[in-house]
C-alpha cells in the first residue's frame, strides 16, 4: 500500500507528528517557496508579482488581483485567490492547512493568516495541527488582523484592525477585538 503524501495529509487535516519521515518535506519546500518569494518581493512590476505569485501557489492569479509587496507565505501550493483580490504591504499566510479567499476581498497591511498549530500538550508541541482558513466574497480584512486555523470568515464580513478572530464570522457583520466578537451587523 502506498503511503499519502504529506502534503495531501496536510490539507486532509491529519497531525503530522515531530517524528514523521516526511516532516522535513516541509521545510525543503518551504526553503524552495522563499527563493520565489525573494524574487517576487523584489518586483516592481503588478504582472511580475502575479507571475511570480502563480508559479507559487502553483495556480491561477488573476489580472485583476493586486498585491503589494513584501508578501510572506510559508508553502503556497495550499493557496487559492479569486478575482478581485487585494492583498495589501507586508502580509502573513501560513497555508499549509490550505487558504481559501474568494472574489472582491480586501486584506490590509500586516494581515496575518494562519493555518497551523501546534499541540499544547508540551510533549506533543512539536507536532503541526493544520485546519483550513476560508474567507468569502467581498469581506474585508483590517490592519494588523489575524485569522487563526479553522476559520471562516462570512460573506461581506469585516474584522476590524487588530483583531485576533479564532472562531467563524458569520455573513454580513463586523467583528472586532481580542478574541473578535460581533460588534454590529451590516444592513
Amino acid at each position: 500500500m502506498m503511503s499519502i503524501d504529506i502534503f495531501e495529509r496536510l490539507k486532509k487535516g491529519e497531525t503530522i507528528l515531530a517524528a514523521d519521515p516526511e516532516a522535513y518535506r516541509m521545510r525543503e519546500a518551504s526553503f524552495a517557496t522563499k527563493k520565489l518569494l525573494i524574487q517576487m518581493n523584489n518586483a516592481t512590476e503588478p504582472e511580475e508579482i502575479r507571475c511570480l505569485l502563480s508559479q507559487i501557489i502553483d495556480g491561477d492569479i488573476d489580472e485583476s488581483v493586486t498585491i503589494f509587496t513584501p508578501f510572506y507565505i510559508n508553502y503556497g501550493k495550499h493557496t487559492k485567490i479569486g478575482k478581485n483580490v487585494f492583498i495589501n504591504f507586508d502580509c502573513v499566510f501560513l497555508d499549509l492547512g490550505g487558504i481559501t479567499i474568494e472574489d472582491n476581498v480586501l486584506i490590509a497591511p500586516k494581515v496575518s493568516l494562519l493555518t497551523e498549530s501546534h499541540s499544547i500538550n508540551p510533549n506533543e508541541r512539536h507536532s503541526l495541527i493544520p485546519k483550513p482558513i476560508h474567507i468569502k466574497k467581498n469581506a474585508w480584512i483590517g490592519a494588523n488582523a489575524t485569522i487563526l486555523q479553522g476559520v471562516t470568515i462570512g460573506q461581506n464580513a469585516v474584522v476590524a484592525a487588530g483583531s485576533v478572530v479564532s472562531k467563524d464570522v458569520p455573513d454580513n457583520v463586523v467583528v472586532g477585538g481580542i478574541p473578535a466578537k460581533i460588534i454590529k451587523e451590516i444592513k
